[in-house]
């Protein structure tokens, strides 16, 4: 059974290039435009990681991040970080909502990936 990674991020063509390096490795992909959307969408959903912006409209990766981690069933998935973002300040604040790994705009494929797989070892 392959793992279930979700992408949240409000740009189409973004979460369009990660789905395609993601299901090139044989995850399965969810995609959801902001926060509430994705928690909408996670309900009742196994979740293995998730990959999400910072800057979104209706709820931003941070605030998203916070509530994630509110949920006993989503208390450990792993969060990657995709962003423009690179103020130390916004790091550290991620990293303290419980973001595991950071990931500067624009990225290449290989290296997403490699976050990727490291954060899903079994």
């Amino acid at each position: 059974m392959s793992k279930t990674v979700m992408i949240v991020d409000d740009s189409n063509s973004l979460r369009h290039v990660v789905k395609i390096a993601l299901e090139s490795v044989n995850f399965n992909v969810l995609e959801a435009t902001d926060g509430i959307d994705a928690l909408e969408k996670m309900e009742g959903e196994k979740i293995h990681l998730i990959i999400s912006d910072v800057h979104m409209q209706g709820m931003d990766g941070i605030a998203f991040l916070k509530e994630v981690k509110k949920h006993p069933i989503y208390k450990f998935t792993p969060v990657i970080m995709l962003t423009t973002e690179s103020e130390q300040d916004k790091i550290e604040e991620g990293r303290a909502a419980g973001a595991k790994a950071w990931v500067c705009k624009p990225f290449d494929a290989e290296s997403l990936l490699g976050a990727v797989k490291k954060l899903m070892l079994p």
